[in-house]
């Protein structure tokens, strides 16, 4: 199968998620009694505020908040070719949010990937990673969903065409690719590994950008972290498993750490999904659990070779017209802040020599920055992050092309030259 149909099939999976999360948030309890705004008694002020702290682990508002609109309230949508899909409203409004659910039932939904009638869960709703959180961890997830204001806005209907709104396909898929069960701590690691271990793993979800996703749309075992292009996004979730795209095996853990809690530091920057994650979620997070991601992120088993991406290919003798063609541009446009010697002015530029996301298998990342710009988030530990311009409309898809190419083969770097068409082709793509 193609790499698109691949991906194709893999965002209704992802998407999906967003037509049954409604069926999993709405349900009723002491916590709330219809009023316009919702209660929080006193005795429960402690279990909401850690609610709302992992609330910002699992990156919840992300998906269910639209820009410019009320918090939680839904109406995100997500294109994909099987259509149109709407994130869902799961504050606690009666008849729109999260109305009826006890707090066993949004476990189940969060354990099992089982709504409060039964009915099968899509895969995009991350219970394959949430049944690794504790039951006391989601009761208080759930009491801090449950004391945030209610908004009356009904979640819009999906169109999901068929076969794919039918959810009783997915006991195949369940069969296949679910595993049942809270993280179980390893007695051989600390504490604080087993800490990141359970964030990275459960709450976190980070797998689901960075793990290839096969042809049923789910989980390759076998490349667990080792990367893969992020639905619906076009951008790359470069390999935590190897030292030639974002492996961490090299890494000082301070950096690591950096990276997570504010969007750059001496070894690098984050961009597009990433940045967003940053900004949205990780900032907000203790620096101890900060650091017990990152003493568990640098200890993911390295392997020798990164996933082979599909990248279109050049000749070798236009690759050579293309790194001569993106040298001058280079020095033009870019030598200003990363410096002819490509070693940048980190953190505020980044380096681009010997960066591993420069010169990985697949180019799909720097072509997007060149084309698109962009910032790092905007941290408490750096409010006012420098950003990249977009040049999608001062170079065309051969400048772009040649100046990538410059970038992933100088100072050392060794990555392969870029087609214009590949470039083309993400100009034409959406940007999120």
């Amino acid at each position: 199968m193609k790499r698109k149909s691949l991906f194709a099939l893999s965002a209704v999976v992802v998407v999906a998620a967003a037509a049954l999360v409604p069926v999993l948030w709405s349900g009723g309890d002491h916590l709330h009694n219809g009023t316009a705004v919702a209660a929080t008694p006193a005795d429960q002020a402690a279990l909401v505020k850690k609610g709302e702290y992992l609330a910002r682990a699992g990156d919840c508002i992300a998906c269910h908040t639209v820009r410019g609109g009320k918090q939680f309230a839904g109406g995100l949508p997500m294109a994909t070719p099987f259509g149109t899909m709407f994130t869902p409203n799961i504050t606690p409004d009666d008849q729109n949010g999260i109305g009826k659910w006890t707090q066993d039932d949004f476990y189940r939904a969060m354990h099992t990937g089982r709504s409060k009638d039964g009915s099968l869960l899509y895969p995009g709703f991350p219970f394959t990673s949430y049944t690794k959180v504790t039951r006391a961890d989601s009761d208080a997830i759930y009491a801090y969903l449950r004391s945030i204001p209610p908004v009356a806005v009904p979640s819009r209907p999906h169109e999901l065409k068929f076969p794919f709104n039918q959810r009783n396909m997915l006991i195949g898929w369940r069969t296949l690719f679910f595993r049942e069960g809270e993280y179980k701590p390893d007695p051989t690691k600390s504490v604080e590994w087993n800490r990141g271990a359970y964030l990275i793993e459960g709450l976190g979800h980070c797998g689901m950008c960075h793990t290839s996703i096969n042809a049923m749309g789910g989980p390759v075992s076998s490349a667990a972290f080792a990367g893969g292009l992020i639905p619906l996004q076009n951008w790359y979730a470069p390999s935590l498993t190897s030292n030639k795209e974002a492996g961490l095996g090299d890494w000082e853990t301070k950096d690591i750490a950096d990276l997570l809690k504010t969007g750059v530091s001496n070894r690098g920057a984050v961009f597009g999904p990433m940045a967003e994650v940053v900004h949205n979620s990780l900032q907000y997070m203790t620096d101890a659990d900060i650091n017990a991601m990152a003493t568990y992120l640098k200890t993911i088993p390295q392997k020798s070779e990164a996933p082979e991406p599909m990248q279109l290919e050049t000749s070798e003798k236009f690759g050579g017209e293309l790194l001569k063609q993106g040298q001058k541009i280079y020095a033009d446009n870019c030598a200003k802040c990363h410096a002819e010697n490509g070693l940048g002015q980190p953190p505020a530029f980044p380096p681009l020599a010997n960066n591993q996301s420069i010169q990985m298998p697949s180019a799909v990342n720097p072509i997007r920055m060149v084309l698109n710009g962009g910032y790092p988030p905007s941290t408490e530990a750096n409010p006012h992050p420098y950003g990249m311009p977009p040049f999608a409309q001062s170079l065309s898809n051969q400048e772009v092309a040649a100046v990538v190419t410059y970038i992933r083969m100088s100072w050392g770097n060794h990555g392969t030259a870029v087609s214009p068409q590949q470039v083309a082709d993400l100009r034409s793509a959406p940007l999120d």
